[in-house]
């Protein structure tokens, strides 16, 4: 079959795609972040975005395509993501251009544990769009999935990982929560035996295994995996979670898509539940428990780094942003000291003065712009050029301050180097 995926860069979406490409279908990419795509699909992608596409651009996409698996979803509202847009209209609008283009078989891969209940914008907006796929007319299933465990990890699970592989202590919030998961190879699955021709239609299906995990559980389990000495769940309070879920829902409006938001939290603190036996029943997948699942894909030393560096990637943004932040305001309010260094050196007043007001400002800019996601790339290398260039000039006309005792030079090559190491882990997928 020709199958268009959607969201295809996610952590699902890209797997799918290899599934079905690795099962002889004709996969076809599709995504909004056309730099990804292009990288990682070569010539089998399209540019298609879920909340900006109308039924005009889906027919047209559409037309040669028999299948469409849509994986494409946001955790909650940000500078990045509208709920409604991409899990409520964008889904109205792109069944609509599957009727039009006469696909075949529409997938919709949604999420375990909605229920009417449960008021947060994600499980509102989900069930919205799956009722548009329930009204559609068209030849459609809806695989719901648990928590989605896979060799690569993204949010919720990379932050479950981090949380197994914290020091002397696993926090958690609300540690007796039941969660069920799901083998990313077991929802590849899944999806291939909903696209076969006798796969059934009109159903919405769960795919997770039967066992009930108290997140305490599945995050000692997850520590074991990692090869981390055995540690106790250190329960943490409803308060403080929440509290760390407000401070993240303020920096997505920066453009970060942390998994501590509330959304995600409150996902938790209800439950990742369904029917263990569906996907068996309905498809004739039997899902693996969580002990086969990481027994399946042994953790190496790349996935004890990336755990143990994952929460290291906010801690390090913010030093940055301070210590140029602060670098910035001393500058200003101590210009005439700061300047006097350059007039040693023998360079004119106003020269020197000019010097540290600009410095100052632009290390100010930097500690800012380090903050909002979609400048951090060129703000962290801003700070190792700018570093250079400090110290290139001060080699120049000061090279006596290399010897200051308080090493007022050989503190910046820290900063620096902090900066390449937050560059080298900044990549989120």
């Amino acid at each position: 079959m020709r199958v268009l995926v959607l969201g295809a860069t996610g952590l699902i979406g890209a797997h799918i795609a290899a599934r079905l490409q690795e099962q002889g279908h004709q996969v076809i990419a599709g995504g909004r972040d056309r730099r990804l795509l292009e990288r990682r699909f070569s010539d089998r992608w399209v540019h298609a975005d879920l909340a900006q596409a109308d039924e005009a651009h889906w027919t047209a996409l559409l037309r040669d395509v028999n299948a469409v698996v849509n994986c494409a979803g946001a955790l909650q509202d940000s500078l990045r993501d509208d709920l409604a847009a991409v899990h409520d209209a964008g889904v109205r609008a792109l069944l609509k251009g599957c009727a039009a283009a006469g696909v075949k078989r529409y997938v919709h891969i949604s999420a375990a544990g909605l229920a009417e209940d449960r008021t947060t914008a994600f499980n509102r907006t989900k069930l919205a769009g799956e009722a548009a796929v329930r009204a559609s007319g068209l030849n459609w299933i809806i695989l719901r999935p648990g928590l989605v465990l896979a060799p690569t990890a993204y949010g919720g699970s990379a932050l479950l990982r981090a949380l197994a592989a914290f020091p002397l202590a696993i926090p958690a919030a609300w540690p007796d929560r039941v969660v069920q998961v799901i083998g990313m190879n077991d929802l590849g699955r899944a999806v291939e035996a909903a696209l076969r021709p006798d796969a059934p239609r009109s159903l919405i299906v769960d795919v997770l295994h039967e066992e009930r995990l108290p997140l305490g559980d599945l995050l000692r389990r997850l520590r074991r995996w990692l090869g981390h000495a055995p540690a106790p769940v250190l329960t943490l309070p409803g308060a403080l979670a929440r509290l760390s879920g407000q401070i993240a829902d303020a920096l997505g409006w920066l453009g970060w898509r942390s998994p501590m938001r509330t959304a995600s939290l409150e996902q938790l603190r209800m439950g990742v539940t369904g029917d263990g036996t569906a996907a068996e029943r309905h498809l004739g997948v039997v899902p693996g428990s969580l002990d086969a699942i990481l027994n399946a894909g042994p953790a190496g030393v790349q996935e004890r780094w990336f755990a143990n560096l994952y929460l290291m990637k906010p801690a390090l943004i913010g030093m940055l942003a301070a210590f140029w932040f602060v670098s910035g305001v001393i500058g200003l309010v101590a210009r005439d000291s700061a300047g006097a260094v350059l007039i040693a050196a023998g360079l004119s007043h106003d020269f020197s003065r000019a010097a540290v007001v600009g410095g100052s400002l632009v290390d100010l800019a930097l500690g800012a712009a380090v903050l909002f996601r979609p400048w951090t790339r060129l703000a962290l290398l801003g700070m190792i050029a700018v570093t250079a260039v400090y110290l290139a000039g001060a080699t120049l006309f000061r090279p006596d301050l290399w010897l200051d005792p308080l090493g007022s030079l050989l503190k910046t090559l820290p900063a620096a180097v902090l900066a390449l190491v937050a560059l080298a882990i900044l990549d989120e997928r």
